[in-house]
């Protein structure tokens, strides 16, 4: 059996436009249904959304017989996570919360074999190797695994340049919302210090060679993170998508048009 190849670090280094939706209400079903509506990636959420090992290789299970991309957001920078998400065959993981070229340093080492890092050698019990399945799995492991890091504070906007240099950092994702927290503007993503510091940001990550993401559900502010540089964008959220039509749908029936959507 040949190496999974992961075609989604190969659109991100081709800087080709992917549009994604995030994946957090922690069901295969779900998965399923969105995954052939034409989305290039799909974001299951193990940070927010109630995500565990099983649900998340059920999604990935379930998303392996479409072309969608899956790529998996881990709750935090736990080495032993990171190790049975990439056993359980997720290739491209996106990490919250960086702040420092250490932290990336130390996620890169979280998803490499000896020597280059410090993942366990546990073939014959992961998917990722098809149970020992996959020819020479661990000597092309390595070069499939994608890392995504959020940036999301102010600390992380400090510390992006020396992020930036971090080899085997495959992309940067801005996260409008806590940057917003963090920046003073709590629930106020599109405040214009928050866009102007999102915009600023893209603008370093893809002059650095990285591709650079975000999350913006309005088309026109999407669009425009697109021509400073951003590459790969999240435009929706599965939940909101059910609850925003279920919302529409009543307030039609009841003629309450004035409540016949919520924003995302």
């Amino acid at each position: 059996m040949d190496m999974p190849r992961n075609a989604f670090k190969r659109a991100l280094a081709a800087r080709e436009p992917q549009i994604g939706l995030f994946l957090g209400m922690a069901e295969p079903y779900v998965a399923d249904l969105v995954a052939g509506t034409g989305f290039d990636w799909l974001l299951v959420d193990g940070e927010h959304g109630p995500n565990d090992l099983r649900t998340i290789v059920a999604q990935l299970q379930v998303l392996a017989a479409y072309p969608v991309h899956p790529v998996v957001r881990t709750r935090d920078h736990d080495p032993a996570a990171i190790k049975q998400l990439l056993d359980a065959g997720a290739q491209t993981l996106m990490v919250p919360m960086v702040e420092t070229a250490d932290q990336a340093r130390a996620l890169v080492r979280a998803m490499r074999y000896p020597p280059h890092g410090i993942r366990g050698v546990g073939t014959a019990m992961a998917r990722a190797a098809r149970w020992n399945g996959v020819a020479d799995y661990v000597a092309h492991a390595d070069d499939e695994q994608c890392l995504i890091v959020q940036i999301e504070s102010r600390a992380a906007l400090d510390g992006l340049g020396g992020i930036l240099e971090v080899d085997g950092v495959d992309a940067v994702f801005v996260g409008p919302s806590d940057l917003a927290a963090s920046l003073g503007h709590l629930g106020n993503p599109g405040h214009p210090d928050v866009k102007a510091a999102v915009s600023g940001a893209i603008g370093r990550i893809a002059a650095a060679g990285k591709a650079a993401g975000v999350f913006s559900a309005d088309p026109a502010l999407a669009a425009s993170y697109r021509e400073i540089g951003a590459s790969f964008t999240l435009v929706g959220v599965d939940a909101l998508l059910l609850r925003n039509a279920a919302v529409a749908l009543a307030a039609r029936f009841k003629g309450d048009g004035a409540n016949a959507g919520a924003a995302y």
